[in-house]
């Protein structure tokens, strides 16, 4: 006994193709929505690279500004007059800059703008260029004079032997400094931040807000808020 072959009717061969059709779309969206989240993680990360990298360096350099060996400012012969403001800011336009007198740390920072030579005991001198070299009982410290300018979207640091600015960081959106101050130059506790502070003698710490924004806009800008105490003023 023969049995009639029967195919697929045009109807279900519509509601397949339709089926087929919805799961492609449902995986592909699903494809596409993982490809865009690890694309906005990636790019989440490297803001935050960006920013513990820039704020890690300000921090360092904020903490050393003012130290200039074992013995204070007023022993050191031949010290220039950036020792005495080691922590200064301005604002030109649109563009602020923040100049810290730093203790250099470690030996990859270049060439020094200044070397004090001291035996940490009564005698200390201040160099400019090369210093003679150190004889038994002295101590070599190096400082740098660094100046930190945002301007046009980028955090950029220049040094006096270095004058032409270096990026530190792109895609910055904002850069705000305050400085936290003290009721009276031979007290510690901060009182209150000023961005501006008339007398640069009772800054005792920096407070810096930094905003980085994603060029591809794939991730909100991301706000980062430290604050840096000048440890030669907090004893």
């Amino acid at each position: 006994m023969n049995r009639r072959v029967r195919g697929f009717s045009v109807l279900e061969l519509l509601l397949a193709l339709t089926l087929g059709l919805v799961l492609s779309l449902g995986f592909s969206q699903i494809a596409i929505s993982a490809r865009t989240t690890d694309a906005s993680q990636q790019a989440a990360m490297l803001l935050q690279d960006d920013a513990r990298f820039a704020l890690g360096k300000l921090i360092q350099d904020i903490r050393l500004a003012g130290m200039f060996g074992c013995l204070a400012t007023a022993s050191i012969e031949g010290a220039p007059l950036a020792f005495d403001r080691p922590i200064s800011w301005s604002a030109t336009g649109d563009a602020r800059s923040l100049t810290l007198v730093s203790a250099e740390v470690g030996e990859d920072g270049g060439t020094p703008d200044w070397t004090v030579l001291s035996d940490c005991s009564g005698s200390a001198h201040a160099y400019t260029g090369t210093p003679p070299p150190a004889v038994p009982g002295q101590i070599r410290f190096a400082i740098r004079q660094l100046t930190y300018t945002f301007e046009a979207g980028q955090l950029k640091v220049s040094t006096p032997s270095a004058p032409a600015r270096a990026v530190l960081v792109d895609n910055v959106q904002a850069f705000e400094i305050s400085f936290g101050v003290a009721a009276k130059p031979d007290s510690t506790p901060v009182v209150g931040y000023d961005p501006g502070p008339a007398d640069n003698s009772l800054i005792r710490s920096v407070r810096i807000r930094l905003t980085l924004q994603d060029p591809d806009g794939l991730v909100k800008a991301q706000t980062w808020s430290v604050v840096a105490a000048l440890r030669n003023r907090l004893g």
